[in-house]
Formats: C-alpha cells, sequence, structure tokens
C-alpha cells in the first residue's frame, strides 16, 4: 500500500500549490516577508504606530457551502470567509493585516478548490490584508468527494487609543445602518430547509429548485441570489473614520440578526430603539418569510435583514456619515438611537 491507495495524493497536493501561488502572490502587502510553501507565514508590523493593539478574528462560512457544492459554483464563499473574519475585526476599528486559511476536503478537485482560493484572494483584495498562508487537507473518509469545509483566521491592527467599544458610546448616538447584500452566510440551515421542503412539495430535487427564478428576484435565480457574496466594509469604514467621522463603536450583524450583535456594541445599561420601516430589505428576504412562512420576529432573530454592519455615531453627525458612505457606493440608513435599557432591543417585532 501506498498513501494514494488510502485515498490521500501528496502530488497532487503539490501541484495545487503550484496552481494557486499567482492567486496567493496577487493579495499581499509590503510587510510580507517570505513566500508560500514554508512552515509559517511572516509579517512584519507597519511603521508609525505608538502604541499598537492586534486584533484577531476566526470564523468559518457555515452550511452555506452545502449550497456552493450543491450548485457546483465556488468562487464566491471564498470572499464570505475572509468577509465573515475581517467584518469582526474591524468593529475594534482594527486595519485587517493578513489572513490565514484552512480546507479541508475528501478528495482534492484542483479545479474546484482553485475556485475557492481565488474568492479568498479577491476578499483579501477587498479588506486589502495579505493573504499570508493555509492549510489544504485532504481526509478521505472524513469528508465525501466534493465535499469541503472552510476556516479562516484573520489578525489586525489598531493605535490603543483609537480602539472602539462600548464605553464610547453614549445615550443619544444614532445608529447608522450599512446595507447588505442579502444574507450573506447566516441562516442557511434554515434556508436550506425551505429549500427542501419546496422540493418535497413539488416533487423534485432540492439541485432543481436552487434555480427557480421567483418573480420577486427579478428574473435572478435562487442560487444567484443567496450566493452572493457577503460584503466587505473594511476600506470604506477606515476612511471613513480617517475622513473625520466619529465612529463610537461598531457590529458586524451575522448570526442572531441586530437582536443578537448590535446589543455586543453597547455600553452598560444601554440598548437601541430601532425602526425598521426607515430601511428595505432586499427583496430575498420577502421570499424567504412567504416560501418559509417565517414570522417576521424570527427573521430579523435569524437573518441580517438587509443591515450588514452598524455604526454608532454622534447625533449632530449622523446625517453627514449617511451623506459620505453614500457618496462612497455603500447605501447607508439612520436605523435608530441608543437609549438607556438593559441591551435588549425596542422596535424589532417580537417572535
Amino acid at each position: 500500500m501506498d498513501y494514494r491507495d488510502a485515498g490521500v495524493d501528496v502530488e497532487a497536493g503539490r501541484a495545487f500549490i503550484e496552481q494557486i501561488r499567482p492567486l496567493v502572490q496577487a493579495a499581499q502587502r509590503p510587510e510580507v516577508l517570505g513566500g508560500l510553501g514554508g512552515f509559517s507565514g511572516l509579517f512584519q508590523l507597519p511603521t508609525g504606530y505608538q502604541a499598537p493593539v492586534l486584533v484577531s478574528g476566526t470564523d468559518g462560512v457555515g452550511t452555506k457551502l452545502k449550497a456552493a457544492q450543491v450548485l457546483d459554483r465556488h468562487d464566491t464563499v471564498g470572499i464570505d470567509l475572509v468577509a465573515m473574519c475581517v467584518n469582526d475585526v474591524l468593529t475594534s476599528g482594527a486595519e485587517p493585516l493578513f489572513f490565514l486559511d484552512y480546507l479541508a476536503t475528501g478528495k482534492l478537485k484542483a479545479a474546484q478548490l482553485a475556485q475557492v482560493v481565488t474568492g479568498i484572494a479577491k476578499g483579501c483584495q477587498q479588506a486589502g490584508c495579505a493573504l499570508l498562508g493555509g492549510e489544504t487537507a485532504e481526509m478521505p473518509g472524513f469528508y465525501t468527494a466534493g465535499e469541503y469545509d472552510l476556516a479562516g483566521f484573520c489578525v489586525g491592527i489598531v493605535e490603543k487609543d483609537q480602539l472602539l467599544a462600548g464605553s464610547r458610546v453614549n445615550v443619544g448616538d444614532i445608529a447608522i445602518g450599512l446595507a447588505s447584500q442579502g444574507v450573506h452566510s447566516n441562516g442557511f440551515s434554515l434556508v436550506r430547509k425551505i429549500i427542501n421542503q419546496i422540493a418535497d412539495e413539488t416533487e423534485r430535487e432540492a439541485s432543481a429548485v436552487w434555480g427557480d427564478r421567483p418573480e420577486l428576484l427579478g428574473g435572478h435565480t435562487l442560487g444567484e441570489v443567496l450566493l452572493t457574496p457577503t460584503q466587505i466594509y473594511v476600506k470604506p469604514i477606515l476612511a471613513a473614520r480617517k475622513s473625520g467621522l466619529d465612529i463610537h463603536s461598531m457590529a458586524h450583524i451575522t448570526g442572531g440578526g441586530l437582536p443578537e450583535n448590535l446589543p455586543r456594541c453597547l455600553g452598560a445599561n444601554q440598548t437601541v430603539q430601532l425602526d425598521p420601516k426607515r430601511w428595505s430589505p432586499p427583496p430575498i428576504f420577502e421570499w424567504l418569510t412567504r416560501a418559509g412562512q417565517i414570522s417576521p420576529g424570527e427573521m430579523f432573530n435569524t437573518f441580517n435583514m438587509g443591515i450588514g454592519f452598524v455604526l454608532l455615531v454622534p447625533p449632530n453627525q449622523a446625517e453627514q456619515t449617511v451623506r459620505w458612505f453614500e457618496s462612497q457606493g455603500v447605501t447607508a440608513y439612520s436605523i435608530g438611537e441608543v437609549i438607556s435599557g438593559t441591551g435588549k432591543l425596542v422596535g424589532l417585532p417580537e417572535s
């Protein structure tokens, strides 16, 4: 016997590394030392910081990967992977410096996984961070052929006196919501349950339902809309801070929606009074509500509902902040106000 008989092709792994080398090299920063292929990635801290703080984050893509694998489209989930990590790091006010990925599969399919890495490299370029390295693991018997899983790791940097936290938030601050591109990378277990239910009711394969074109979606298929990658907010938000906008705190709206994530960026004895009528969620959320017969409260507790990121700013800068992001091509809304409370958001539908 040899390793290939056991399901692991070492030579294919080496060939894959050479195939993705140009992708990694395209997502670099000047601080990167060395190249791809070592035991570790080397990164020199940027100069000019007085009291730098390193900020780290890790995340995955979740069961959205199942949708990508059913549809055999793998060029967007890499962007999701980067977005979920860099957006989290960004909430501290940090600039993402470098990113690493872990990719595990049952059988290494170079063309499939090269699409994934292409997305990762593209996400790093959108975030302005380096793709410093990663790990590709071939694990026959753990994953079936064609299956893969992803995890991402990001490190950012910020001056200590520029760190953002709930301690900076004041009652009266205004919540500015930045629009999402759709479902992003959370709630896909519920999405897939809805798809599978439609398949059962219409006596079709679930893969066929992903190709449906509901009128609400303007001619796009469910697969196209649901695989839209997570928005990366790094560059416009870092630029906003450099422009002088006074951002007191930030929240990345991921699993658990606004009710779970927005309170995480508040101070003690604070909450936010929200007005959902102030923004318009993308049509996919209305389709999910109807198709799954989901209550409004459950929708807000599961999905981002059209708000992917929230900034808390002083009331005298609210209009200026909205206009600034609109000028950068990012749709923004004034969606609520910080009030005294216990953390539970006010104004959203009850489950």
